[in-house]
C-alpha cells in the first residue's frame, strides 16, 4: 500500500460564552482540537468562560500533497 498525506480542512461553529466577542474567539481558538473542548475546569474558572457547544458544519479532503 502506498502512504499519502492529505490536506483536511475543518469547520466548527462553538458556542462559548465569554467576557466579549475577542475572548470568545481567542478560547474557541486555543481551547478546541479536533473538534473536542481541551480546557480544564481551572481554565474555565480562571478565564471565566465556558464552552457550551461544538458544531461540526463542514469537513473537506482538499488535496494530496506529495
Amino acid at each position: 500500500m502506498k502512504t499519502f498525506n492529505v490536506s483536511l480542512t475543518r469547520i466548527f461553529i462553538v458556542s462559548i460564552k465569554a467576557k466579549n466577542a475577542e475572548e470568545a474567539k481567542l478560547f474557541a481558538e486555543y481551547y478546541i482540537g479536533n473538534g473536542h473542548d481541551l480546557s480544564k475546569e481551572a481554565d474555565r474558572l480562571e478565564k471565566k468562560f465556558s464552552i457550551e457547544d461544538i458544531e461540526p458544519v463542514w469537513n473537506e479532503a482538499s488535496e494530496i500533497i506529495e
